[in-house]
């Protein structure tokens, strides 16, 4: 149940307040990282209870889970910082009066007046993680961000941030009060020995920028090339009134992820390049074997290299989408339908074949790309061969579904139909013997013909191949 619905169904607050809470909670996953604290809003719900409204743990700072969930109503005790805010009316609290205090609340009221009851109240947990140096200061950058929050905030400006990323906070002045070890470690590579103290705008952190690249949709990032380095910058400005109150910088170091991109461009690349490679080999060999069809003078030959030409050509089809799309997976409706294109329109029928595409867009891995279009090929060669005897008109559907385990498959014409004897396992047909050799044997999987107002071939292949 999300923050809006909690509200409506189990408290009495208005619209007005609970789109308030929403835009308060949009940055609690930057504040939990940030301060490394698990962030909450409570809410009273009609009994008088507290209600879990929303709850964020951090991605930078380990902690175990408890049982205080989303949704969750929860009574006095369980939660004392924010109970004693909402009973004693206060601003804020940090709870217990340690040296190091173990959890800090604040009330959130209603257009910002501080006066009456709270409509619910913010709390930060995370002791262990205070006990750092400046650690008590970052709770103060929260409470700027949490008031910041009223207004109407860009949810993906505060997302989560990793523990491997560096964090600057600096003052109205620019100049920096806190940086973590992330960010120390970040700069010294660079040659930045201390960060303490100094300008954001510091000659010392930007003479080495090579090359910046501002995002359209993200005026507040930028990946910049830094001693060769690329690090990307996420800036959160934080103002009152017109008036810089803080900024926030989030260092991430992206030198291995933009390497292992360049590197997995370089070899789409260079896959794409061989799959069209492939396919024009594929291509020049039919070529040769239509050649040899032509001077041949025995039907018989004719008819075998005729159809030695499609099975290549159905295999050339598939490299041709593996070069264009550069991707190792087809969609085996466009792989049936360039099949249909090239066996329908090329072989010399009496009749007048139509073909279906039935649910057929399924994206498959190219393991089984060139083993199925030559089952599909075979299996439609067989049923303009045999299907359609006598016949003027036919039509061949195909369709694909898919369930847990397997990719399922369905071929039917509604020609002739099989004979009555007949048997897969002991046909002659080179074609049938090609279909349940690589069903079987390179896939794993089974095929199933009979009739059915003509001829049906179900075939099913597991999706998890050896």
């Amino acid at each position: 149940m999300d923050l809006a619905k909690l509200c409506r169904e189990e408290t009495t607050l208005t619209a007005m307040q609970i789109e308030l809470l929403k835009r308060i909670a949009v940055c609690f996953p930057f504040v939990a990282d940030l301060t490394q604290a698990t962030a909450r809003l409570y809410v009273r719900e009609k009994g008088g209870d507290f209600l879990v409204a929303a709850y964020e743990k951090p991605h930078t700072f380990y902690r175990p889970d408890d049982n205080l969930t989303l949704g969750m109503k929860v009574g006095a005790r369980e939660i004392p910082v924010a109970s004693s805010i909402f009973a004693r009316k206060l601003s804020e609290r940090f709870g217990n009066g340690d040296k190091i205090p173990s959890a800090w609340g604040a009330a959130i009221w209603d257009n910002n007046l501080e006066v009456g009851t709270p409509i619910a109240v913010v709390t930060l947990d995370g002791k262990t993680a205070w006990d750092i140096a400046g650690g008590r200061n970052l709770v103060d950058t929260a409470k700027l961000i949490l008031k910041n929050a009223r207004k109407n905030l860009d949810r993906e400006m505060y997302r989560h941030f990793s523990a491997s990323d560096g964090v600057i906070v600096a003052d109205r002045y620019n100049r920096i009060t806190y940086a973590d070890a992330a960010a120390l470690r970040i700069y010294r590579v660079l040659g930045v020995g201390s960060l303490i103290g100094g300008h954001i705008f510091d000659e010392q952190l930007t003479r080495h920028i090579t090359k910046e690249t501002l995002q359209p949709d993200r005026p507040w990032e930028r990946e910049i090339e830094i001693g060769g380095f690329i690090l990307n910058e996420r800036r959160v400005v934080i103002n009152e009134g017109g008036v810089l109150k803080q900024t926030i910088l989030i260092i991430s170091d992206l030198t291995e992820i933009r390497q292992k991109d360049k590197e997995i461009k370089i070899k789409s690349a260079v896959i794409k390049e061989i799959h069209h490679r492939v396919k024009n080999n594929l291509q020049t060999i039919a070529s040769l074997v239509r050649l040899q069809s032509r001077r041949s003078k025995s039907p018989e030959v004719k008819a075998a290299l005729k159809e030695t030409v499609n099975r290549v050509q159905t295999i050339a089809v598939v490299h041709e989408f593996l070069s264009q799309q550069g991707e190792e997976n087809i969609n085996i409706g466009e792989i049936m339908q360039s099949i249909f294109d090239l066996v329908v329109n090329t072989m010399t029928l009496g009749a007048h074949i139509t073909t279906k595409l039935e649910s057929a867009d399924m994206i498959l891995s190219s393991r089984y790309a060139n083993s199925l279009a030559l089952v599909l090929n075979e299996l439609v060669l067989n049923s303009l061969e045999h299907g359609f005897a006598g016949r003027e008109s036919g039509e061949i559907i195909f369709s694909a579904d898919e369930d847990e385990e397997n990719y399922n498959f369905t071929l039917k014409d509604n020609g002739v139909g099989l004979p009555r004897d007949f048997s897969l396992e002991k046909s002659k047909s080179l074609g049938l013997q090609i279909v349940r050799t690589l069903i079987e044997g390179d896939l794993g999987g089974e095929i199933i013909l009979s009739n059915d107002n003509g001829t049906s071939a179900k075939i099913s292949v597991p999706k998890n191949l050896s």
